[in-house]
Parts: structure tokens; sequence; C-alpha cells
């Protein structure tokens, strides 16, 4: 429950006073003692709470889960295990999982879209694939209008500038590579909106699992570029969410 619901439900008097303070203790946050859950993020910022999962026992995940969905959020996980899923998806079988990017879903209230225009996820190779529907789901799941691009990297340039029509459509652009991470750089070169960049640990040996695209990217020429950590897909997303969502 929100508290814009909340304090309907004490105007029209189907809520007292004392369960209602007692409801807003849980805001902005709950202690369940490994982990304090973050109620009032959506307020704040927009947006819930993501869980990353990864790290984390089942046992743990599964008690943030109850409580978040006890107040009706939309729940995202990152980094989730399968197996966990499958526990997850047997109490709470509008479970979703995204097996590629390991995104978990729970959607408890439909998903609005927000965003101001599109988003365009673009990746170098079929190796940044689980790294680019990471971006894409979050983009997604936060309430935005995503297409994909995959496999239009460098080493054949024509297949990027055959898709030059779809770049262009973009308000914002997540560009995913990783080898020597020139991608965003080209990309940066052609529109006229922010592109953010992700490396990848996709590449041999000198790639250094991802610091070689990474300094790539950060030393780009081309303008306009924001440059996110190595393979943090989910971080690009949200990114782009936050930017599409601004006037």
């Amino acid at each position: 429950m929100d508290i814009r619901n909340l304090l309907e439900k004490v105007k029209n008097g189907d809520i007292d006073i004392d369960l209602a303070i007692d409801k807003l203790k849980d805001l902005p946050y709950e202690d369940i003692g490994y982990a304090n859950i973050d109620h009032h993020r959506q307020i704040r910022n927009g947006y819930p709470e993501v869980i990353y999962c990864e790290g984390k026992s089942d046992e743990h995940i599964l008690g943030i889960i109850k409580r978040m969905n006890e107040k009706g959020s939309n729940i995202l996980g990152t980094r989730c295990r399968k197996d966990t899923y499958k526990k997850i998806r047997n109490i709470y079988p509008n479970c979703e999982y995204e097996e590629l990017s390991r995104i978990l879903k729970i959607e408890n209230k439909p998903i609005k879209n927000i965003g101001k225009g599109k988003i365009v996820v673009v990746t170098g190779g079929t190796s940044d694939i689980p790294v680019a529907d990471e971006a894409y789901y979050t983009a997604k799941f936060l309430g935005n209008e995503v297409e994909r691009v995959y496999d239009v990297g460098v080493a054949g340039i024509h297949r990027l500038l055959n898709k030059l029509n779809i770049l262009k459509s973009a308000r914002v652009l997540i560009v995913i590579a990783g080898m020597e991470g020139a991608l965003p750089s080209v990309v940066g070169g052609l529109v006229d909106v922010p592109v953010i960049a992700v490396p990848t640990s996709v590449g041999y040996g000198a790639n250094f699992g991802g610091i070689s695209a990474l300094l790539t990217m950060l030393n780009s020429c081309a303008s306009g570029i924001s440059v996110v950590n190595i393979d943090n897909g989910f971080g690009a997303g949200y990114l782009a969410a936050t930017i599409n969502k601004l006037d």
C-alpha cells in the first residue's frame, strides 16, 4: 500500500489513524535482521528497490520478496540463480525468469509506460547478449519501450549501418561490447542522443576481463557517452530509464 492510497483510506474512514500510523512504521524502511528493505525508494527515486540476488542465500531472497510482496510492490531481482527462481515460483506463481540475463520479475500491478521515447540496446556480438538482456529487461520493467539490435560490432560495420534508422529512432542508446570495446564510440558519432556504454568481460586474454573495453569507452573521442561498470547491464538499463522519463 503506498502513502497516497493509505491517506485516501484514512480520509474515507476505511482505516483508523492508529492503524495508519502502524503501517507507516515500515516507511521509509523495514528492518528484518539481515536486510533493511527500502520501501520508500519508489517515492524518492521513482522506482522500487531492486534485489541483487548474487551472494544472498535463497532464504534471504525469499524473505525480502515476501515483505516486498506484502506491500504490493513490483519486484525485480538481478543475477538470480535458476534453482532459486524455481523455489520462488513455487510460492509466487506469477514469478517470471529470463534465463540468459538471470533476471527475476514479479509483476503485482501493471507496469505503465512512463518513458518519453524509445530505448535501443545494441551489442557488438552475440556473446554480449546476457549483459544486454539484463539492460533490456531492466528498462522494460521500469516502464519503457525497448528495442534490441544485436551482433552489429565493428568487425562488420555494414551490419550496424543497416540499422541506422533504428539507432536514430532512440531517445537513449545502450551500447554493449567486449573485446576492444570500440562500438560505443562509433555509435556516438552517428547519433544525437545519450549513449550509455557497457563494457563486457567477453574477450581473449589481453581483454583483462573487460578492462580493455572499459578503458576504450572511458577514453572515447565521441561526445555524449557515459560509461557504467563491466557487465553492468542493470546499471545501464536503470540509467537509460531515468534519462528517458525526463521531460
